[in-house]
């Protein structure tokens, strides 16, 4: 055992030696004029390529400024002498997502119109189908090249690689190309594999901090739209009444949408939390968290932007430059791990994803005796005999954000007390989509992988590693956070 904590206290000197290490030699971000190259992955080659009209594919990263894809777009169309247009696609339903997080997206879009408003760049919002209305779109404009943003999940590629097909077929002289907007380091230039753990993918990014963590250049005005002529203020009232979504989760009010708020919240958390952030941020009943992940999420604020903001005002003091390399760990380099895993595993989201050792273990206990089994129902509305874990829960139904400690234990937990390690995968990643802000998120489909099916974790064939009950409660008021996160709150209240 003895053996044990000194070769963790070892790993864990070297990585925040390794961050500190960065962290020191970087100064102030210089200013990149243009995107870098290595971002921009091209998914068709136009066969006769010539200058023309450009647009702006905007999906995961639901932003206007500090966004390398529109700024790439936009570099291309000046190259070409050519108008520059945005064009979002909304579908009526995605993986289970509520009013809740539709509610939050479609703010945060109506912010994006108005500022691409006021910078003369038109802003076409569709509806539907992404692999009809896509290709439609550039056909019709003759579009020359067609920019699209990064996500690894597996609905948006499917998307992509369809859309692709078909603008092949009827715009052969279109060029596809992708741009990583939403990662400081492009996934793929990070690596060209799955990453075991954070220590085999922390230096590949640390490493690469310098040359990719830059200064963004301004969205410039456009004088004239060109072909892009057509488009009409969007009716963000009716897409409200034709998106088909579970209207009982409701939107919450804590926390406001959009760009603007984002910058807010980053200013706060710099000025007032990242002082304590080192130390406080393992605490539930302190406010200490960014609160950033929801609008990472939708991509209502650069990862790079928060990177940078948070690198600059870790100079304050020593307790601020804990809290920024403690920040650096959790928003790039696990950010960036998760992202490698969606990527890379096809499987992110069941248990053939994970490594044998673990489909091993949790097959040898699949027949252990639990002391508790509970329902889907049972679980959601926080009717456990663990108050803790009922107040995990409340807080992620009420808020829509459980605070980033008690994930792995309330993950763990379901994988306790269910019939099966699929059923227990299958329950939390539900749980999560359902109520939380930023599901259906690489990070929300790994913490669920790593809580239940080990990814990221040492080698263990232990049950006891896996159903032993957490001492994560020990360090924690539960009295204070299970209060704070259900006073006034009826059990009926808990799904409305």
């Amino acid at each position: 055992m003895a053996v044990e904590e000194e070769k963790s206290m070892d790993f864990e000197g070297k990585k925040k030696e390794k961050i500190v290490e960065v962290n020191e030699k970087y100064d102030a971000p210089h200013v990149s004029d243009v995107c870098h190259p290595d971002r921009v992955k091209e998914l068709h080659k136009g066969k006769r390529p010539a200058p023309g009209p450009v647009v702006y594919w905007m999906s995961r990263d639901q932003r206007v400024e500090d966004n390398w894809a529109l700024i790439y777009a936009q570099q291309r169309a000046l190259e070409f002498g050519a108008p520059l247009a945005v064009a979002f696609n909304l579908v009526p339903s995605f993986l289970g997502a509520t009013i809740r997080q539709f509610g939050f997206m479609l703010r945060g879009l109506e912010e994006v119109e108005t500022q691409l408003n006021e910078l003369g760049i038109p802003f076409y919002l569709l509806k539907g189908d992404s692999t009809k209305n896509i290709p439609t779109l550039v056909e019709k404009y003759g579009v020359a090249l067609l920019v699209t943003d990064f996500s690894p999940l597996r609905p948006s590629r499917e998307w992509k690689g369809k859309t692709v097909e078909k603008i092949k077929s009827k715009s052969p002289n279109t060029t596809v190309a992708e741009v990583d907007a939403h990662n400081v380091v492009p996934v793929w230039r990070t690596s060209e594999k799955l990453e075991y753990a954070a220590r085999t993918i922390r230096r590949k990014v640390m490493d690469q901090l310098p040359e990719f963590l830059t200064e963004f250049p301004p969205v410039k005005k456009q004088e004239d739209a060109g072909v892009f002529n057509d488009t009409e203020a969007i009716k963000w009232n009716e897409l409200r009444k034709w998106i088909k979504v579970d209207h009982t989760v409701k939107e919450v009010t804590w926390i406001k949408p959009g760009a603007k708020a984002a910058a807010e919240i980053l200013d706060k958390f710099c000025t007032q939390k990242l002082k304590v952030y080192a130390d406080a941020r393992n605490d539930p009943t302190k406010d200490a968290l960014s609160n950033l992940s929801p609008y990472l999420h939708f991509g209502q604020i650069s990862a790079q932007r928060c990177a940078i903001e948070v690198k600059r005002n870790g100079k304050r003091s020593s307790a601020s430059r804990e809290g920024s390399n403690a920040f650096i760990e959790e928003a790039v380099v696990r950010r960036e791990l998760s992202d490698n895993f969606v990527y890379y595993n096809k499987n992110y989201d069941n248990l053939k994803g994970a490594y044998d050792w673990a489909r091993n273990t949790l097959n040898d206990h699949r027949n252990d005796k639990r002391e508790y089994i509970y329902s889907f129902e049972q679980l959601e509305k926080g009717e456990t005999h663990d108050d803790l874990w009922n107040a995990a829960q409340h807080e992620m139904v009420y808020k829509g954000k459980q605070h980033g400690f008690l994930r792995m234990y309330w993950a763990k937990k379901i994988l306790e007390w269910t019939e099966s390690p699929e059923q227990a995968l299958e329950y939390a990643i539900a749980l999560n989509d359902k109520y939380e802000l930023d599901g259906r998120d690489p990070n929300g489909y790994v913490g669920c992988m790593w809580s239940i099916c080990g990814i990221h974790d040492q080698v263990c064939t232990s049950c006891q590693a896996i159903f032993s009950h957490s001492a994560t409660g020990a360090s924690i008021d539960t009295i204070s956070y299970y209060s704070s996160n259900t006073a006034g709150l009826g059990r009926e209240a808990c799904i409305r």
